[in-house]
């Protein structure tokens, strides 16, 4: 399915959404609970707000997006972000 330039408000359950692909999209305040998202490509995104519970990640790529108020089980993106890159010594992009 391509949606563009179309304003919708989603709440997604149980899909499996692998493989798709998102570009200059607002997704936040949106929910998406046991939802398959692997192979996901995340491009130029709103996340703040988005809410991601019992999905499958595996091989998502998210980049340029705004995270503020992102959580991944109860956990603030952000907050996970800053713990992995201090404890791996990554830069910030």
């Amino acid at each position: 399915m391509k949606i563009e330039n179309e304003t919708h408000c989603l709440d997604v359950r149980n899909a499996d959404l692998s493989g798709s692909r998102f570009d200059d999209v607002n997704f936040s305040g949106r929910a998406f609970h046991n939802v398959n998202m692997s192979g996901w490509r995340v491009r130029n995104v709103n996340l703040a707000g988005l809410r991601i519970e019992k999905a499958n990640l595996a091989g998502a790529s998210i980049g340029e997006s705004r995270l503020e108020g992102a959580t991944i089980e109860g956990i603030a993106v952000n907050d996970l972000l800053a713990y992995w890159r201090a404890g791996h010594g990554a830069k910030c992009a």
